[in-house]
């Protein structure tokens, strides 16, 4: 995260949305448009990351306005909580720093018919199992591997092959975003090497912000919408946050590699080398696309195999089948992803390449892509805190199609660098100060707890309530932890 601050125009247009005029900077096509009230506006103008929302508004076919969304923060091009369309009949083109490194980065979460006083008195015990069971850590690997045209298969049909194995259910595929598998995967756009780094990764946590955690569900907020998530206070929940780890970095890496080339091949001006991009129809754009796509697929499976083992380390803790603890998927939202939408630009419906950095798609009641389940009350949306503070579940609203391409924040959003937080927490023991608040946290590295204490983050409770005031989410309920798994 950058030390300087950002010395722009930050003009209000109403009280949950901040605007950088078009005129900021030579090269802006649009303006740049950041979702925060006054209690987060100063300290996002600390951070560099407001520079990068007007850097992503000079990208070739851009369309309405460069956004971010509360939880912004400094990232590679662009800033986390990004989002932005291009339109490929206007010469828009797609950024893997629009992406991320970790593509797919995403989070699902899981009902459980357990009650927090049946679980209370063995969760120490609960959470030793998960730890065991669990594989979590910088490139740990697990149980499950893939190579040669398994792997294949995996990046291709993510969760659709695992079924196919047994390994998924067809109401996980239902209840997961794209139904665990994008379409126009391409294998062959994978590299060996990221191919390798994944072949004993998937169903593994890694790293970084990468938890499982074992919640309570607190509050309700919609009792029509928690009735049909299966949520009711009282009952514990499993939040799984994780990606395509090192395959995903790999798939990123490699399409940097080759697009470095690409804006001088297409004339295409950059304030930033990190937004180094290509047109969606060029051939270095649509291997991007298809490589980016097969990297999403193994990052549905990976969180799928995690809950998956889950499952079992549950049934075995309890003595019980997962099906009768019911232990079912409430939903999986992706948050690193570039999609193909279509969405109304100026009273025109265009299909436009949505970039979400950091961002969740929320798409209304009624739209077609939220699954029959969910139709009537929009898409869920799961936005997890830092382990010390609560994570919320919420609905897409008709004004994420309006304001945002469909989109909402994905989390609290950092306020320190890994290594400032580990600063901060020299001397600390953050295990203890969790078990203070009735938080039993299990790490493979007091690096991995120092990086993520609460210090380093926004109150993820302000960003939610800037989403729902502004209508592109609104809440369901509210989740407390109890036990955390970290790498």
């Amino acid at each position: 995260m950058s030390k300087e601050g950002f010395a722009g125009p930050l003009e209000r247009i109403d009280e949950t949305t901040w605007r950088i005029p078009p005129d900021y900077k030579p090269g802006m096509q649009v303006e740049g448009r950041i979702y925060a009230d006054e209690r987060l506006i100063e300290q996002i103008r600390k951070d560099q990351a407001p520079e990068q929302v007007a850097n992503v508004a000079t990208l070739p076919g851009i369309q309405v306005a460069s956004l971010a969304m509360p939880d912004i923060h400094w990232g590679y091009g662009f800033c986390i909580g990004g989002v932005a369309a291009t339109d490929p009949e206007e010469g828009g083109v797609i950024s893997p720093g629009g992406v991320g490194y970790d593509i797919n980065c995403g989070v699902r979460l899981m009902r459980t018919n357990l009650h927090i006083d049946d679980v209370r008195p063995r969760l120490s015990e609960l959470m030793n199992v998960l730890f065991q069971r669990i594989p979590a850590g910088v490139g740990k690997g697990g149980p499950y591997l893939f190579s040669g045209k398994q792997m294949d298969q995996l990046l291709e049909e993510g969760c659709r092959y695992l079924k196919k194995i047994g390994l998924a259910t067809e109401e996980d595929l239902k209840n997961t975003e794209e139904g665990g598998c994008m379409a126009g995967a391409d294998a062959s756009c994978v590299s060996n090497e990221a191919k390798k780094r994944g072949s004993d990764q998937c169903g593994t946590l890694g790293a970084g912000n990468h938890f499982l955690e074992v919640q309570v569900v607190e509050e309700i907020f919609d009792p029509e919408a928690a009735r049909i998530m299966g949520l009711e206070p009282g009952t514990i929940c499993v939040m799984i946050h994780s990606g395509s780890r090192g395959l995903g970095y790999q798939v990123c890496d490699d399409a940097l590699q080759e697009m470095r080339r690409c804006p001088e091949k297409y004339h295409i001006q950059l304030p930033d080398r990190q937004l180094a991009c290509a047109p969606i129809n060029s051939p270095e754009g649509q291997r991007y696309l298809a490589g980016m796509r097969a990297a999403a697929n193994y990052a549905w499976a990976n969180r799928q195999l995690l809950m998956w083992q889950t499952r079992e380390a549950f049934s075995e803790f309890f003595g019980k089948p997962w099906e009768e603890l019911g232990m079912d998927l409430v939903y999986d939202v992706a948050h690193n992803i570039a999609k193909m939408e279509k969405h109304i630009v100026d009273g025109k419906e265009k299909l436009v390449c949505v970039h979400r950095k950091g961002a969740t798609r929320a798409f209304p009641p009624g739209h077609p892509d939220v699954p029959e389940r969910y139709r009537a009350i929009g898409q869920p949306v799961i936005i997890p805190g830092d382990m010390g503070r609560e994570s919320w579940v919420l609905v897409g609203q008709p004004a994420s199609m309006e304001k945002t391409f469909g989109t909402t924040c994905h989390g609290a959003g950092r306020v320190l660098s890994r290594n400032a937080a580990i600063q901060v927490a020299r001397g600390r023991q953050i295990d203890k100060e969790l078990a203070a608040k009735g938080i039993i946290a299990r790490a493979h590295s007091r690096a991995g707890l120092a990086e993520e204490h609460s210090d380093a983050y926004k109150d993820v409770s302000i960003v939610v309530d800037i989403v729902d005031r502004a209508g592109l989410a609104k809440k369901v309920a509210r989740l407390r932890p109890v036990g955390v798994v970290k790498g």
